[in-house]
């Protein structure tokens, strides 16, 4: 019994499951909404203001950390610094050292 059992749902999955998946998932995709002409400029005039807003307050770091040596940058300049990860000791180097 078990000997046609287990070809009987393999095969069965395979030509009857797979295709009605894959199905739909096509029909699926093919009835979402799309995007629209509207919809499109409202992402682009959001994009286009957080650059706007994160130069703004890159410049507003940049006046801080001219005026105050202690500061440090927040997550705005966060990209184009390096690793600070890289210069911290992790905790094996400080096993080692002890």
């Amino acid at each position: 019994m078990a000997e046609l059992f287990v070809p009987l749902i393999a095969i069965t999955s395979l030509f009857i499951g797979l295709p009605w998946l894959i199905l739909h998932y096509v029909t699926r995709w093919k009835t979402a909404p799309r995007m629209t002409d509207e919809d499109e400029r409202l992402l682009d005039e959001m994009y286009n203001l957080a650059r706007r807003l994160e130069d703004r307050v890159n410049t507003v770091e940049r006046i801080v950390a001219a005026d105050n040596p202690d500061f440090r940058p927040g997550m705005a300049d966060y990209r184009s610094q390096p690793d600070y990860r890289l210069d911290q000791p992790t905790a094996r180097s400080i096993d080692r050292r002890n």
